[in-house]
């Protein structure tokens, strides 16, 4: 029956994923991530997008290039600090214009194995923690948690970060317990492909070592020297081999170059006052010194990359909290995040995983066992954190999630106790609603599950006011667009303000001006004055992005002041403003009325 359950579960899941790939359109920065991918396999270079690590794209790029995608290299530069792929996009999109969206489903679903990945080791790693009931509601909050759906249905690496990186710390888990040569093997690769995901888990060659000192802390019966010793070898086996895995992804590309001879454009790496963009050549705090002369063991674009995402962080980008700007981001942005995004019932359920933890240790696994499991998710959650250079993407947390879905699944252990009493059927119908409430939260927002918001801010609706960018509108939207215009024929857009990285004409949809920006100040002419009719709110049909309207500049933010009369997903908003309206508003506005008797469109 379990088997049975398991099974429907993850074909859903699937389904799902493979549904949503078809018909959300490619988001912002999903066509980079596919150019940087074909160039791997076509140039055998790892330049492009090198803030990441390959894996993910590389595999998404696999049946691409079945269908021989046409593309132009000419734009190609790896010099230091420089992100080519935006600039190799516009052509990719102008070669491929009929078939980009194609092209990119096919890309995302190439990427759904990951995702099942993951759903499946939480099961495994749940059953083995807390029984198979317990896996099941492990396997359910990964598989229907709004943030999987919204981007394991992506080209972008936070999901297959996630699942490779919760598949190597089982696997690190399995030696851990009994150690042998096979899982030696196993973990080791489990830790190199993580690696190969995202960059935030270079943390874990640090993090291995210490969590294995901290297992082996108390001395178990029958552990001698002579076992600690072999354990040490494995141990440096295990990590020796995610670094050799880590290097042969970039094909040692650069491998083991000096830290001297490097060129960066951070302060941490390139020393202040030394990285100098304008003329790509950047700085090295570590030449001339003797730690200039040790050879790194990973691979040079693994590291530039690094060096790149820290100089974002450094020099700061606009970030917006709860309708507030700021030049940098917020510590506890990533938790108010948590609290917003992801549906209630799974907070219901971590209070109630929380509470059978402090009050019945029946609930609880060894504690060593809960060590291993909940550190690699709480170092993620802190690290982001911590970096308070810029607070944009709460995805950067989706890497933790799989670590406190498993925790969290230990609610499922009351159905396996007995005698079941009043007490724990109380408790068990709590976990049934708190899931099912989750579950139906979440599908509720479906396909929009990029968008979700939960209940406490009142959906995904009032998104807009606390989070945005890839957390709402990232303009995974612009087929639905088309689909409302499609249905609307007579509806003629005098105004599309769309957040992307390429023009919504590859959709279909007609070359539409922007709408007029609203007046800079608030102004107070005399009636007639022609001066002002160029500002905005005038008459006509429109269609903004949640992130247009919310935008720093606040130019479109008087649609505010209208009531949209329909949305495409919940990022896209489409306004009929009549004359009356604008007019109202205008003289709110302090500009002068529109005199026109016909609207636009």
């Amino acid at each position: 029956m379990i088997r049975a359950m398991v099974f429907i579960v993850m074909a859903v899941h699937a389904v799902i994923l493979a549904w949503g790939a078809c018909h959300n359109s490619a988001t912002r920065n999903e066509i980079d991530h596919l150019i940087a991918g074909i160039s791997h396999w076509e140039l055998e270079k790892f330049g492009l997008f090198r803030v990441n690590p390959p894996l993910v794209r590389t595999l998404a790029a696999i049946p691409v290039l079945a269908v021989k995608p046409r593309t132009d290299w000419r734009g190609y530069d790896a010099s230091v600090g420089v992100r080519a792929e935006r600039f190799i996009r516009d052509d990719f999109v102008e070669a491929n214009r009929d078939r980009v969206f194609r092209l990119v489903t096919l890309a995302r679903w190439a990427c759904i194995p990951l995702s099942l990945l993951g759903g499946y080791v939480c099961y495994r790693w749940a059953c083995r923690l807390h029984g198979r009931i317990a896996a099941l509601f492990a396997l359910s909050l990964w598989c229907f948690c709004p943030y999987i759906l919204g981007h394991a249905q992506l080209i972008t690496a936070d999901v297959g970060a996630a699942a490779l990186g919760v598949t190597a710390a089982y696997a690190l888990w399995m030696w851990l317990r009994e150690p042998s040569w096979l899982r030696t093997l196993l973990a080791g690769t489990g830790l190199g492909f993580a690696e190969l995901t995202k960059t935030t888990w270079i943390l874990l060659f640090v993090l291995w070592p210490v969590l294995w000192l901290l297992w082996r802390l108390p001395r178990p019966k029958g552990v001698t020297p002579t076992s600690r010793i072999h354990e040490f070898v494995q141990m440096t086996v295990i990590v020796g081999l995610g670094l050799s895995i880590l290097n042969s992804g970039y094909g040692f590309e650069g491998s083991l170059t000096k830290l001297g001879d490097y060129a960066f454009v951070s302060k941490t790496l390139g020393g202040a006052g030394e990285n100098s963009l304008p003329d790509r050549q950047g700085g090295n705090r570590f030449a001339g010194t003797w730690p200039g002369q040790v050879r790194v063991p990973l691979p040079i674009n693994y590291l530039m990359g690094i060096d790149i995402q820290k100089h974002d962080f450094e020099r700061g980008l606009p970030s917006c909290l709860r309708g507030q700007w700021s030049d940098h981001g917020w510590w506890y942005y990533y938790l108010y995040a948590l609290a917003v995004k992801v549906p209630l019932g799974t907070w219901c359920l971590a209070a109630l995983a929380v509470g059978m933890t402090i009050f019945s240790r029946s609930y609880n696994a060894p504690w060593r066992d809960e060590l291993i499991l909940l550190t690699p998710g709480l170092m993620i959650l802190a690290f982001v954190s911590s970096q308070t250079g810029f607070s944009v993407h709460s995805r950067y947390v989706i890497p933790a999630m799989p670590f406190l879905f498993i925790w969290t699944s230990k609610v499922g252990r009351v159905f396996d106790m007995r005698p079941f009493t009043r007490g724990r059927r109380a408790i068990a119908t709590m976990v049934v609603v708190a899931l099912t409430w989750s579950v139906g939260s979440s599908l509720w927002a479906y396909p929009h599950s990029l968008s979700y918001f939960n209940e406490l801010v009142g959906g995904p609706k009032n998104g807009g006011k606390h989070l945005l960018d890839s957390n709402i509108d990232w303009g995974q939207d612009l087929q639905y667009l088309k689909d409302w215009l499609s249905t609307h024929p007579t509806v003629r857009l005098d105004g599309l303000a769309y957040w992307n990285s390429y023009p919504a004409t590859i959709a279909g949809i007609p070359e539409t001006p922007h709408p007029p920006p609203g007046p800079p100040l608030r102004y107070s002419m005399a009636a007639g004055d022609n001066g002002m009719n160029e500002f905005g709110p005038r008459p006509g049909w429109y269609a903004l992005s949640v992130n247009e309207i919310y935008s720093r500049d606040r130019q479109y933010c008087y649609f505010l002041d209208f009531e949209p009369i329909a949305s495409a997903g919940y990022s896209i908003y489409i306004y009929h403003i009549t004359l009356d309206e604008a007019n109202r508003a205008r003289r709110e506005l302090g500009l002068p009325e529109i005199q026109e008797t016909k609207e636009p469109g």
